[in-house]
C-alpha cells in the first residue's frame, strides 16, 4: 500500500483550525468542570439533611454514575438534541460540545478532588480544630491549600483526557482536529493519510502537556521536600 501525504501543504490550515477548536472546547470544558467537579464534591461531602435523607448528597451521588456509566458522545447528542424541546434554548453545536464535555469533566474532577482531599493528613483538621477553627474554615484555610498539590497533576491529566475525548464533538459537526481530518478526507479521496495525520497532531498535543505536567509535579515534589 503507497501512502500519500503531498495534500498536507495544502490542506495545512484546516488541521490549525482544528487544534485551536480541540484545545479551546478542552480547556472550557476542564476549567467549568473543576467548578462544578468542586461543586459536587461539597454536595457529596454535605452534611445537610431533611430527616434521615441527604438530598445533596443523593443528587451528587446519582449525577456522578449516570455521567461515569454513560458514553460522552451520547451525552453530546442529547445535550445538543435536548436543549432546544426541554429548556427552550436553541444551542450551537460548540456550545453543546462545550456543555457536555465540562458536565462530563464535572463528574470525573469531584472525584479527582475527593482524593486530593482525602490524601490531606487528618491531622491537620483534627490540629485545626483543637486550635478554635471551624470546620469550615480549617478546610478552606488549612486543608484545600494542601490538598490543591494533590489536584492539580490530576487535573492536568484530565486536561490531556479531554483533548482526545473531544474528538467526539465531531459527530454533532463542531470543527475540531477529528472533523478537519474528515473534511480532508473528502477533498482528498484518501482514507487514511488525514487520519495518520490527525493522530500526530494528537500525540503532540498529548504528549507536550503530560511533559508539562511532569515538569511540574516535580517541581511540586521538591517544593514539598524543601
Amino acid at each position: 500500500m503507497n501512502l500519500d501525504f503531498s495534500f498536507i501543504a495544502e490542506y495545512m490550515p484546516y488541521y490549525f483550525k482544528g487544534i485551536k477548536y480541540t484545545l479551546l472546547i478542552s480547556f472550557v470544558a476542564v476549567l467549568f468542570g473543576a467548578i462544578f467537579g468542586s461543586i459536587l464534591f461539597y454536595m457529596k461531602s454535605s452534611n445537610f439533611h431533611i430527616w434521615k435523607i441527604k438530598p445533596l448528597k443523593i443528587l451528587a451521588v446519582a449525577y456522578i454514575e449516570i455521567i461515569r456509566g454513560t458514553p460522552m458522545i451520547l451525552q453530546i447528542f442529547i445535550v445538543y438534541a435536548g436543549a432546544e424541546p426541554f429548556l427552550g434554548i436553541d444551542l450551537t453545536a460548540l456550545q453543546s460540545a462545550f456543555i457536555a464535555i465540562a458536565l462530563n469533566s464535572a463528574a470525573y474532577v469531584s472525584e479527582i478532588v475527593r482524593a486530593g482531599i482525602d490524601a490531606v493528613d487528618k491531622g491537620q483538621m483534627e490540629a485545626a480544630r483543637s486550635l478554635g477553627m471551624k470546620k469550615s474554615t480549617a478546610m478552606i484555610l488549612i486543608v484545600v491549600p494542601q490538598a490543591i498539590r494533590n489536584i492539580l497533576p490530576a487535573i492536568g491529566n484530565e486536561f490531556v483526557t479531554v483533548i482526545k475525548e473531544s474528538s467526539m464533538a465531531s459527530v454533532v459537526g463542531v470543527g475540531e482536529l477529528m472533523y478537519a481530518a474528515k473534511i480532508v478526507q473528502g477533498s482528498t479521496y484518501r482514507s487514511l493519510e488525514p487520519l495518520i495525520v490527525a493522530a500526530g497532531f494528537y500525540f503532540i498535543l498529548t504528549f507536550t502537556l503530560g511533559r508539562v505536567i511532569s515538569l511540574i509535579e516535580r517541581r511540586m515534589k521538591v517544593s514539598d521536600i524543601r
